[in-house]
């Protein structure tokens, strides 16, 4: 048993694929260089047509060859690849993942809901309780919801005495995301009120089923996660530029961000082009993402008490991500 690994995590999602070189020790992550990411829209199409399009695989083979070139100044232990959602649903899966193991050495691991949902839990809790900017104290137990391109997960885990607060308990993985809802629903530009309308139906029937799963009611703090979920949080929060540090590990008041939501949500594409803390490559979609966010924050609201009186929850950049990188180092430091 070694005392610390240097390991690499790579996350490659429904819109998105990021890279994360760090250090664990029995202390946690650390990280060794900034994160990185790129939008490679893999998902586009697969809702529809349950396969990769060429062109997406080749954006996804471009992003592993610059992540290939990053992880060349660095001597690690060992590299993770999760895929999620949209490689779930892809029929020529084999390709992507035999493509991604020529240029990077590793093979993608396509890992379930359940998983992706847990690991999201582990790497959002790893770090709460020591989140600098805070603003409210977070109480277990702790629900969080990592809202992707494909798929968006609920976990709520520990209350600190009966389990630990960083386990994950009950755990649902619902079929829609920003890009799902977005090409499903909201063809026009802006979307019109029916199709508005028609994708309120599609979330709340999503909902649900993970209400029927997922213990809401006992929930002690919300955290939310994702792309999709910082850069509305750092909307509603008045932000010009995107900033981590004005965004992590902040509580937002949910009555401000549903109102930027929809916001965003009626806009057009012209006009969200206008607002720079939204990365052009979520331009298209976010409307989708802040649809579902909405969502959930008024029927987790509705269902909570924890939440309801707080009126906040905590916006976080750590999850998936963070997650498989802890879990993978700790799994080499036990080895």
């Amino acid at each position: 048993m070694t005392d610390q690994v240097t390991v690499a995590g790579v996350d490659c999602g429904t819109n998105s694929i990021r890279l994360l070189i760090a250090r664990v020790d029995e202390q946690g992550l650390h990280p060794l260089a900034p994160r990185s990411m790129e939008v490679i829209r893999l998902g586009e199409g697969v809702d529809r047509n349950h396969r990769f399009a060429d062109q997406a695989l080749e954006r996804a083979y471009r992003a592993c060859r610059l992540f290939a070139d990053q992880l060349d100044s660095y001597k690690v232990d060992g590299i993770r690849f999760v895929a999620t959602s949209a490689t779930r649903d892809a029929a020529n899966r084999n390709d992507f993942e035999e493509g991604v193991q020529s240029i990077l050495g590793v093979r993608p691991e396509v890992i379930s809901g359940t998983e992706e949902a847990e690991l999201s839990f582990l790497g959002a809790i790893s770090v709460l309780e020591s989140a600098p900017r805070t603003t409210t104290t977070p109480k277990a137990p702790y629900m969080v919801v990592d809202l992707g391109g494909g798929s968006t997960e609920l976990v709520v885990g520990g209350d600190g005495n009966q389990s630990p607060v960083d386990r994950a308990g009950s755990s649902y993985s619902m079929n829609i995301g920003s890009v799902r809802i977005t090409e499903r629903h909201l063809l026009a530009d802006p979307p019109t009120q029916d199709q508005i309308d028609q994708a309120v139906e599609d979330v709340d029937r999503h909902i649900d089923r993970a209400f029927e799963t997922v213990p809401v009611a006992g929930v002690g703090t919300l955290v939310g996660v994702s792309g999709t979920v910082t850069t509305m949080s750092a909307l509603a929060l008045g932000c010009t530029e995107y900033d981590s540090r004005r965004v992590d590990g902040v509580a937002v008041p949910v009555s401000q961000a549903r109102q930027t939501n929809q916001e965003v949500l009626h806009m057009s594409r012209q006009e969200r082009r206008g607002l720079s803390p939204i990365h052009p490559g979520r331009i298209d979609v976010i409307g989708g993402g802040a649809l579902i966010w909405d969502r959930l924050l008024e029927r987790i609201s509705q269902a909570c008490p924890a939440v309801q009186a707080g009126g906040a929850y905590i916006a976080s950049e750590h999850g998936l991500l963070d997650g498989l990188v802890l879990d993978y180092g700790r799994s080499l430091l036990h080895s």
